[in-house]
């Protein structure tokens, strides 16, 4: 398995900079405040080799018991967001705390995040289908129509396009070059547009495929 580095960031949202030639470019701002390393967990005693790293604090009271505990005992802080990264650096110990320079201007990062949720749809935005007729007669305009037949196959194929619920998936977009690293704002700048709402958490990774994209 590949290891790749990551952190918790929010996103704040989207804006765009200008080059020294004054070409503009569409950019998404990613607040990444310090990250704190919580666990280094091994494949001998936890059957990964990976780090969990923790964002920002929460009451107390807002924290589970088995994990306030924990916390309680390491002498660390209620994490409001805690994420494993299949990576362990040489250089990460527990209550290392990793900055946005981590990343520098100029890579590739893959960035997940939740999409927005749209609520219940049809399957014309759904699925884009095509809609049936719009004679004055029709009764289904926007209806998806008929889903199987009778006897054979006498059951409704999987992955058939149906009305449901829109959006809120965990989406990654990949390969996203790194446009500016601002260390005093604790803000990373990437290329181009990226799942959920602003505000919303975000996980930013060094890219996976960023041997295939060279």
């Amino acid at each position: 398995m590949i290891e790749r580095f990551g952190m918790i960031g929010k996103k704040v949202g989207m804006t765009r900079i200008y080059d020294d030639q004054g070409l503009a470019t569409a950019v998404t701002v990613i607040s990444a405040e310090i990250n704190t390393v919580y666990e280094l967990r091994t494949p001998e005693k936890n059957k990964v080799k990976a780090v969990v790293m923790g964002m920002g604090e929460r009451k107390s009271s807002r924290t589970n018991k088995p994990q306030r505990v924990a916390f309680e005992k390491a002498g660390r802080k209620n994490p409001l967001f805690l994420r494993q990264f299949r990576a362990a650096p040489a250089d990460l110990a527990v209550g290392t705390e990793v900055a946005v320079t981590r990343f520098k201007a100029g890579q590739l990062v893959d960035v997940y995040g939740l999409s927005k949720g749209k609520g219940f749809h049809g399957v014309m935005r759904k699925h884009n289908f095509a809609g049936q007729a719009d004679a004055h007669g029709s009764t289904t305009h926007r209806r998806n129509g008929s889903i199987g037949c009778r006897s054979t196959p006498g059951r409704v194929y999987k992955n058939a396009g149906m009305p449901g619920h829109l959006g809120l998936d965990n989406c990654t977009i990949q390969n996203l070059k790194v446009m500016q690293v601002r260390e005093v704002e604790k803000l990373l700048l990437v290329r181009g547009a990226i799942p959920g709402a602003n505000g919303s958490v975000v996980i930013v990774r060094d890219a996976k495929k960023v041997a295939l994209k060279a």
